[in-house]
Order: C-alpha cells, then sequence, then structure tokens
C-alpha cells in the first residue's frame, strides 16, 4: 500500500503570494482512496471559509483539479470535481466581480467569457463535456486559471489593480512575516513535498 502523502486534517488554503499558487498542476493520471479523501477536506476547507470553487493548487497541492459548489447562488447542494479540466470555445465577454480564498476579503473586478465548453473528468472517472454560461462558467475559467498557476488579478485591467496594489501589498508583507515566523517552509521545501506529489499522481 502506498503511503499517505499527506494528513488530509492539516491540508489549509494557502494565500498570496505563495509560491505553489503560480506553479502550473501537472495532469491527474491515478486516483485512489488518499486522493479522495483529499478531495473531501478541500470541500470542507472551501464551506467553512464561505467559497464556491476551490483548486488543488490552493491548498498546496500540485495536482490538475479543482471544486465547485454553487448552492450559495443557486441554492442547489451540488458538488462537483473537475479533474483535468480544458476549456475551449469561449464566446462574448462580460464584467464581473471576483473573490478568491487566496486573497481573503478581497473583490475586483474581471473580464471573462460569457461562454464557454468544458471537459473533465469526475473522481469516478466519467467524462464532463459540454456548455457552461453565466455565473458557472466564470468559476469554472477562475479555477482553471489557478491549476495554471494564474490568480485573478492578473486577468484585472490595469487601472483596476491599482486600485487594489495596497491589499496585496498587505498579503505580500503577511507572507514575508508568516516565513520569518517558520509558519511557511522555505520554497525548495515546498518544491520538494510537490514533486512527491506529481511522482505519484502525476
Amino acid at each position: 500500500m502506498a503511503t499517505r502523502l499527506v494528513d488530509p486534517t492539516t491540508l489549509r488554503i494557502i494565500h498570496y503570494p505563495h509560491p505553489t499558487l503560480r506553479r502550473p498542476a501537472k495532469t491527474v493520471k491515478r486516483v485512489d482512496e488518499d486522493l479522495v479523501t483529499v478531495v473531501r477536506r478541500m470541500f470542507d476547507l472551501m464551506y467553512a471559509a464561505d467559497g464556491l470553487g476551490l483548486a488543488a493548487n490552493q491548498v498546496n497541492l500540485p495536482v490538475r483539479l479543482f471544486i465547485v459548489n454553487l448552492k450559495a447562488i443557486t441554492k442547489e447542494d451540488k458538488e462537483m470535481v473537475f479533474i483535468n479540466p480544458v476549456i475551449s470555445r469561449p464566446k462574448g465577454h462580460e464584467e464581473g466581480s471576483e473573490g478568491c480564498l487566496s486573497f481573503p476579503d478581497l473583490y475586483a473586478p474581471v473580464n471573462r467569457a460569457k461562454q464557454i465548453h468544458i471537459q473533465a473528468f469526475t473522481l469516478d472517472g466519467n467524462e464532463i463535456n459540454g456548455e457552461m454560461d453565466g455565473f458557472f462558467a466564470r468559476v469554472i475559467q477562475h479555477e482553471t486559471d489557478h491549476l495554471d498557476g494564474i490568480v485573478f488579478p492578473d486577468r484585472m485591467l490595469p487601472e483596476a489593480r491599482l486600485a487594489i496594489r495596497d491589499d496585496l501589498e498587505a498579503f505580500e508583507c503577511e507572507f514575508r512575516n508568516d516565513r520569518r515566523a517558520g509558519v511557511i517552509p522555505d520554497t525548495q521545501t515546498i518544491e520538494h513535498e510537490l514533486l512527491r506529489w506529481e511522482n505519484r499522481y502525476c
């Protein structure tokens, strides 16, 4: 039996500018019981933070998957897992306010495609293949960006990004303080742990 790489109870949502948020995730090639347990923990963390979506990068894991539950918007309790998502055929443009669990309490306007085609797989290996629009399409684009090492301020217009400059600097200051206090490991240690995950699942 493979050794568990992480105790799911130790998973935490990481905040900007943690280096894993900038590291593109690798394609998932296997799913096992431990990964299913990690996904369950991701849902728990997302709900505790009042989120609608959460990418693996945001809990310091390098695998290409994210979770979504839009119940706060649609009132329908529907948990969804997207593994190896691929977005194509974007149509239209629409600006909307976005937030992110890796940028607590920060909201800003982002321009996204109004409609997209998404192809992905569930934990059970079933294919997700179809058109998404509106808010759901926005969430999928936001979370897929995470898997590519892109955070939502990267998608903002220069003047909008300038308006949140102080907020970003505050996150950066907090990160440096946590590093000095030993709360966040050095980048080499983080990279070593991510490579262990890639060797098992990618």
